[in-house]
């Protein structure tokens, strides 16, 4: 009993007073500080900081005690007005009555800070009084700073839940007092403002996003699962579908679904358009965003919102993102002057995929007209027959001497980001494929060439960098560019029998590359991983950075599921039962369905890692395994540091594998105890890359 007495007389006489919420980033921002950085030093989750410093909830014990004696530290350092008064709150003061026929946001109380819109509330942030009469007007319980285009001044989404709040970016919630799906559709287009700006100069603004939760889609009289499953469809006679029809409204061909797009034509150049994501139905696939569905609205709303504000408005899976994000930093079109009538009319944006284009016969899948037309269904075509770049799948026997040399782990590594570091000033073709015949092989111009590679010898204790089951190759075989440039950079003599190159070309992907990138390493930052740690420091906060904030993870796993989808999605397949073999589909009319460019980026990836691989062979060390972006190696230890070369002055080894958050540099994949890799592979032949990290490993997107 004593102990506990103790403990409680310790947490009264701890209860340090604290100044107001936005005393207490005024102090932290005057130092340079971040939250990420003190929340580490008060040993507690950038999240609870994060609503410590907003005045949502309050540090206890000792937190409480080091929290308030820094903050004082640092009101000695920079003094504020005097006459402001230090206080302890529990939240933030209320901001002044707003009147209800204004619609923007409220005012924000004199002398307070407002919070960045960007940084999303981790938590559900207490309700506003609510008004007698449910209205349109804000009423935002967390100050937002005023929005870059005032059109958009609620930011990007909603998130709709059944009491008729929508949860918004920043901590923002709106009262919507739409009861139908029409109404709810106008509302979002006029007294929301909800939207966020293009991406491109020439592009679009990205519509407004509603997200229903399971109690919105009851309250707007949606079905709580679809009947047609294998569709994803509502049907056309539900009451839903009528009363947008009564009101004007379309849907896209893909209809009703997760997904639905409700829009009216524009008129006067003024897209109406608002994108929903139904929760019930699966809008968002746990593959991608963990268990983000199961959140509270707000929550919800946070995690959406960062995807939005450091990639795109979510419009549909991440796949779908990763391909609206190369047309929205590259249109295809922009508006050009017609020198006949001197109006302006719409033309292809230079350096961007501006019209669907047929794929070279090699480079089309088996289900496309052109080749359905020479081959029967089941014909299996050769390598002088059809290209086969695809990521790694390969592994070896171990050697006598690797069975004797005493290891005792088999560790994992994996490259972060592979596939859009690949990405990164590619060239790839934009226009029509030109059949060429006995050509010169240039490095410089992307397409897809006949040529023999097996005369190439590679180090045996590697994979071939030219097959993605790592073989030699056999005769003639179809390659892009980037791997016959790999062929000429190792000192082979090439030469192509025939070829399908592309003269107009650009380094489509810079731009999606960048986005993504910044996206990625201010996720990772947000999640305590930086760029410049030590080795060890970096392996540190890896080993739990998906435990510091659940809802920047769940970003974080879209954002790789973007890449990875995205890039498939340049040679999607037909989709459903209903197609029939040797039709078009329609992913064949988007100037984005490329097979070329997958191809070619893929045959990059592989060849970026063989070259990694090769720089650690010269260094003896070699591989027992791949599978797409991870290797593994045999290790005396648990961790790589316990097998990865250095130089004498304790550097990572010049040409190869670097740990770090960077694209293209790698972290730790898992680990498992060597007589467990001997199994996998002498007993089952099963490539023990597949299930180094526990589970099955993720393929290459598509």
């Amino acid at each position: 009993m004593s102990e506990l007495i103790d403990a409680v007389d310790a947490l009264v006489k701890s209860e340090a007073v604290l100044p107001s919420p936005s005393e207490r980033r005024r102090l932290r921002e005057a130092h340079g500080l971040s939250q990420e950085q003190v929340a580490r030093t008060l040993k507690t989750r950038r999240a609870t900081f994060a609503d410590w410093e907003a005045g949502k909830t309050q540090p206890k014990g000792e937190r409480r005690t080091a929290y308030a004696y820094l903050l004082g530290a640092l009101a000695k350092k920079y003094p504020a007005n005097p006459h402001e008064p230090v206080k302890d709150t529990h939240e933030a003061p209320a901001p002044p009555p707003t009147p209800e026929a204004f619609t923007g946001p409220a005012p924000t109380p004199e002398g307070q800070t407002p919070a960045s819109a960007a940084d999303p509330a981790p938590v559900k942030p207490p309700r506003a009084a609510a008004p007698t009469k449910r209205s349109t007007s804000r009423r935002p319980t967390k100050k937002t700073a005023p929005a870059a285009d005032p059109r958009f001044a609620s930011g990007p989404l909603a998130v709709l839940d059944g009491d008729g709040s929508a949860y918004c970016v920043g901590g923002l919630v709106l009262d919507c007092p739409a009861k139908t799906l029409p109404a709810l559709v106008e509302w979002a287009l006029t007294d929301a403002q909800l939207g966020a700006p293009r991406l491109h100069h020439h592009g679009k603004d990205a519509d407004p996003l509603i997200v229903l939760t399971d109690a919105a889609a009851e309250r707007l009289g949606l079905p709580a699962a679809l009947e047609d499953r294998r569709g994803l469809r509502l049907p056309e006679d539900h009451k839903v579908i009528k009363q947008l029809t009564r009101a004007k409204w379309k849907l896209t061909k893909r209809g009703f679904g997760p997904w639905p797009r409700i829009y009216r034509p524009a008129q006067g150049g003024k897209r109406q358009c608002v994108q929903f994501a139904i929760l019930p139905w699966g809008a968002l696939d746990a593959r991608s965003w963990s268990d983000t569905d199961q959140l509270p609205p707000a929550d919800i709303a946070a995690v959406l919102g960062s995807y939005a504000t450091r990639v795109l408005t979510p419009r549909g899976s991440t796949a779908v993102c990763g391909l609206e994000l190369m047309s929205a930093l590259r249109p295809p079109t922009r508006a050009v002057k017609d020198d006949e009538t001197g109006t302006w009319v719409s033309g292809p944006n230079p350096g961007s995929l501006t019209a669907p284009v047929d794929p070279a016969l090699p480079e089309a899948p088996a289900e496309h007209p052109i080749v359905a037309a020479l081959y029967p269904r089941h014909h299996v075509r050769t390598p002088d027959q059809v290209i086969d770049e695809e990521a790694y799948d390969w592994f070896r026997p171990l050697t006598d001497e690797e069975c004797a040399h005493g290891y005792t782990h088999a560790v994992g590594i994996d490259v972060n980001m592979a596939f859009a570091a690949a990405a990164n000033r590619l060239i790839i073709g934009t226009g029509p494929a030109t059949h060429i015949q006995n050509p010169a092989f240039n490095p410089k111009l992307p397409g897809t060439w006949l040529v023999d590679l097996s005369h190439i010898d590679t180090d045996p204790g590697l994979p071939s960098p030219f097959t993605p089951k790592g073989t030699r190759p056999t005769g003639p075989a179809w390659y892009s560019t980037s791997t016959l440039a790999y062929a000429v950079e190792l000192g082979a003599q090439v030469q192509p029998s025939e070829a399908y190159v592309r003269y107009d070309n650009a380094a489509y992907f810079d731009p999606w590359y960048a986005r993504l990138r910044d996206a990625y390493i201010a996720t990772m930052a947000d999640l305590g991983v930086t760029t410049g740690m030590s080795e060890k420091d970096f392996l540190a906060a890896m080993a739990n950075h998906k435990d510091v904030d659940p809802g920047q993870a769940a970003v974080l796993s879209a954002i790789k599921s973007t890449v990875k989808g995205g890039i498939g999605k340049l040679r999607e397949r037909p989709q459903g039962i209903r197609h029939k073999f040797g039709e078009p589909w329609p992913a064949l009319q988007r100037p984005t369905w490329s097979p070329h460019a997958r191809a070619e980026l893929i045959g990059k990836a592989r060849t970026n890692q063989h070259r990694k691989l090769t720089a650690w062979a010269r260094a003896g060390l070699f591989p027992v395994a791949i599978l797409s972006d991870c290797a593994v190696y045999l290790s005396h230890g648990p961790s790589p540091l316990d097998f990865m070369p250095h130089t004498p002055d304790g550097k990572p080894l010049p040409g190869g594998f670097r740990l770090g958050v960077s694209p293209g540099m790698v972290k730790h994949e898992g680990t498992r105890d060597f007589l467990w890799l001997a199994q996998m592979i002498e007993d089952e032949q099963i490539n023990p890359a597949r299930h180094i990290k526990g589970d099955d490993a993720p393929d290459s997107g598509e």
